[in-house]
């Protein structure tokens, strides 16, 4: 039954929500919808309910494994007693700061913690990564086939449209919209697509009880 039950509810709910999608629902507030109509609205409204308290309920656990997992590593290798001790250290300082004051204003420890602390490392992660991003973009564009060396230029491309080149510009700037329109419009799309595609199977083997790796099994 420790199965059973979880997948039985998985699976009508699954069923519920896929076929809510094909009944029309009435605007809230509107009294004269049919009683399908009110049906599907109000299951998709509750079930949206439930996700957030799910959700909510989650946001604990994830905290207690967070700090479950850096508890432990501090009896570890040297070289992870050190971060975790930090995580850990910060956890408990936003933590008291937060609880201190009721609202988070500008002036608050919370507020100067963050903005001092925070969004610096942030700004430092996201500079690294341009050069990450150049550093691949370099190995990756080496014209040594047809389709490396479109790609090549069309990178060019691209990245010139922001240098201001006079007559050049114009001209780069209406070649690179067309690409951004034309065929890299296709290509998200043909993603989106392939996505979607990929949703549903993965939603349709979840109903049916074919994948069960949110039960903790293979």
């Amino acid at each position: 039954m420790k199965r059973e039950i979880p997948l039985l509810i998985v699976g009508i709910t699954g069923v519920i929500m896929f076929i809510q999608y094909f009944i029309p629902m009435e605007p809230q507030g509107v009294v004269n919808g049919t009683f399908m109509n009110t049906l599907s609205r109000e299951l998709y409204v509750r079930l949206q309910d439930w996700v957030i308290i799910i959700g909510i309920l989650a946001l604990p656990l994830g905290i207690w494994s967070l700090v479950k997992s850096n508890i432990q590593k501090l009896s570890g290798p040297k070289d992870e007693r050190f971060y975790s001790a930090v995580l850990l250290f910060g956890f408990a300082i936003m933590i008291v700061t937060g609880l201190k004051h009721k609202n988070i204003e500008a002036g608050s420890y919370h507020m100067l913690i963050f903005n001092t602390v925070l969004v610096p490392i942030q700004a430092t992660l996201f500079s690294l990564l341009a050069f990450f991003i150049a550093s691949a973009a370099y190995r990756a564009f080496r014209a040594r086939t047809v389709l490396a060396t479109l790609l090549l230029v069309t990178a060019f491309l691209v990245m010139f449209r922001f240098i201001p080149l006079g007559p050049i510009s114009t001209v780069n700037q209406t070649i690179v919209a067309w690409i951004l329109s034309v065929p890299n419009m296709a290509a998200k799309r043909a993603i989106g697509i392939g996505l979607t595609l990929g949703g549903v199977a993965t939603a349709i083997k979840i109903i049916l009880g074919i994948e069960r790796t949110y039960m903790g099994h293979d």
